[in-house]
């Protein structure tokens, strides 16, 4: 006799990683500061809204990543905080790090332009690789307003409810008594800051956003006011270290 054909399997099951919760993603001194927003019913529906998504299309990073900036940094551990818009829409580039691409990427135009900036600032070399895990573990929270995209939609997963999420673990790092450096690219970035971050203990440095849209406005901006430099200035005089701002080369 034939042997049936079998049944295909479903998107859900493909990926055993998509099954998980993003709460059990999350690690647990962030889960354990953030409870009130993860118990909440608009981070349940982001939850329901994602899975949906990851059914019909490709979302970045894959869920093990949506959470590296805070595995990587812990809440206790930032010192520096770099906010993003959303992740990069092209498959292989998003790693869940603000700006960052994985190894062997080709650098984005706005990296490029902030090592540059950070070339001009500091003296160090530009970095070839656009991975900033490095940063990330020394202590520079590199968080995304929004955390995850679909493959090709800039900004499409804005207003599902990462935005309440990525607030309440910033008002979370304004709770630390620091200090910390908040480095604001761009308006929205430096709007968020200015809402929710104590200027009594803390420091927000804004600069335009380094995307090739605006030129060379960033590189100028970084090479003058020394942001790199200043943010180290500023943690050493408060007693919590520089931060080594190289990466491989």
């Amino acid at each position: 006799m034939p042997i049936p054909p079998a049944a295909p399997a479903s998107p859900v099951s493909v990926t055993a990683s998509a099954t998980k919760s993003l709460a059990s993603l999350m690690p647990a001194d962030w889960r354990k500061a953030l409870a009130a927003e993860v118990k909440s019913p608009s981070f349940a529906a982001l939850d329901t809204f994602l899975q949906k998504e990851e059914a019909t299309s490709k979302v970045f990073p894959p869920r093990s990543q949506i959470f590296a900036a805070m595995k990587a940094t812990p809440l206790a551990d930032a010192k520096v905080v770099i906010i993003g818009q959303d992740p990069y829409p092209t498959a292989g580039n998003a790693n869940g790090l603000s700006f960052s691409v994985n190894k062997g990427m080709k650098l984005p135009g706005s990296l490029r332009n902030i090592f540059t900036g950070l070339s001009k600032d500091t003296g160090l070399p530009a970095p070839k690789t656009g991975d900033l895990t490095p940063w990330a573990e020394r202590g520079v929270l590199l968080l995304n307003t929004v955390l995850t995209v679909s493959e090709g939609k800039p900004n499409s997963h804005k207003g599902k409810g990462w935005e309440q999420l990525t607030e309440a673990a910033l008002k979370k790092v304004n709770e630390q008594p620091g200090p910390v450096v908040f480095l604001c690219f761009g308006a929205q970035a430096k709007d968020m800051a200015e809402r929710l971050v104590d200027k009594s203990k803390h420091t927000i440095i804004a600069e335009p956003h380094p995307s090739p849209l605006n030129g060379n406005k960033f590189v100028e901006a970084v090479a003058k006011d020394h942001i790199f430099t200043r943010t180290n200035e500023l943690l050493t005089a408060g007693g919590r270290g520089a931060i080594d701002w190289s990466l491989p080369g």
